[in-house]
């Protein structure tokens, strides 16, 4: 009797271990296809970032879960991680805890203005040449200067990633009537890169350190057709950015889109202290098939020079869905890169177009 009760007590207490298993999610996207700029022999590349990621959660009981995500980016057509050298989980590398409060997270992943503005744009935001998240949308503000390698002033890509804090605090509100808070906070520990300041004397980052706490905060409203975001945000040296977006779907077809940022560069560039880039879009479904038009804008205010440097960008694209979770897709994009009126000769210089055509297919698993 006893051996049975003992018997009894142990499969209870393995099964409850059982239940509070973490239920883990591999997930991922694959995308590759050939791809065209101007000046630059024809090259097999790929539209989205290729990803592979782990993510799971426990339940924790009366409510509480404890969640994880770790995601690397990787090169389809060489093997190896994206650039040949970024991080292994550079994508996010996050443990919290998720409840009635919200969503609390740490580690390394996208800043919310970075994460919520890409969903106004007609490209998803998606890092192609093609769209106009990397550029125009965010006014090609770096969320991350400091990382290996920093990144000079108004060149997103020059660091490992110009959209993802590490050594952060996330936090993401409960959503009430279609509105929802989304914050991060990150501390000043160095990240193994520097950043010095063009027209200025400051080098990046001092005795080990960031000058500042890089924060970021946007809220959000989604409800029914309509969508909205207003952001701030503050890197490492002390750039800034704010941006508004909306979309609207006016049918269950048509998707109208906009986003407009402005960033101040004042401590670390006093040539082009001022960004402002902007866009206008749209999505039209016909059937399995997408249609993608986009008009951008960006504008560098030059303080000190003859003229400011206007970058006017217009793309067009389709995508055609094979199934849920692969679809094909084309893309043509001209990006004029122009000087504006000289201030003292009222003549308007300008420098070359830059023309983008791909064509690939894109599988998610």
């Amino acid at each position: 009797m006893k051996k049975t009760l003992v018997a009894a007590a142990l499969l209870g207490a393995f099964a409850g271990v059982a239940q509070a298993q973490t239920a883990v999610q591999i997930y991922g996207n694959v995308d590759v296809g050939l791809n065209k700029q101007s000046d630059k022999t024809l090259g097999i590349g790929k539209r989205a970032a290729n990803t592979l990621g782990f993510k799971g959660t426990e339940d924790l009981g009366n409510g509480l879960k404890a969640i994880f995500q770790l995601e690397m980016r990787y090169e389809p057509d060489t093997g190896t991680t994206e650039n040949n050298g970024r991080p292994l989980f550079q994508g996010q590398s996050r443990v919290g805890l998720q409840g009635d409060f919200g969503m609390v997270r740490l580690g390394r992943g996208l800043t919310p203005f970075q994460e919520i503005v890409g969903s106004f744009e007609p490209w998803h935001g998606l890092p192609t040449q093609a769209g106009f998240y990397t550029d125009i949308s965010v006014a090609g503000f770096n969320s991350a200067p400091l990382d290996v390698a920093g990144a000079a002033l108004g060149n997103s890509s020059g660091s490992a990633n110009s959209n993802r804090i590490s050594n952060a605090i996330f936090y993401n509100s409960p959503v009430t009537n279609g509105f929802q808070v989304n914050a991060s906070w990150a501390t000043k520990e160095g990240n193994g890169g520097t950043l010095t300041g063009t027209g200025t004397n400051v080098t990046y980052p001092a005795n080990g350190l960031a000058s500042a706490n890089p924060f970021s905060i946007a809220g959000t409203y989604n409800n029914g057709p309509a969508a909205a975001m207003l952001a701030y945000e503050r890197n490492a040296v002390e750039s800034k950015v704010w941006s508004a977006a909306a979309s609207y779907s006016l049918t269950p077809e048509l998707k109208l889109m906009g986003t407009y940022s402005r960033q101040n560069q004042e401590h670390t560039n006093t040539f082009r202290p001022t960004i402002k880039g902007g866009e206008l879009g749209l999505t039209y479904a016909m059937g399995p098939g997408k249609m993608l038009v986009g008009f951008g804008l960006k504008k560098q205010d030059d303080t000190t020079r003859l003229h400011d440097l206007i970058t006017r960008q217009y793309s067009l694209g389709y995508e055609y869905s094979l199934s849920k979770r692969t679809y094909l897709y084309v893309d043509a994009s001209r990006k004029v890169n122009v000087f504006s009126v000289n201030k003292n000769t009222g003549l308007v210089d300008g420098s070359p177009t830059v023309n983008f055509y791909d064509i690939g297919l894109n599988h998610s698993f």
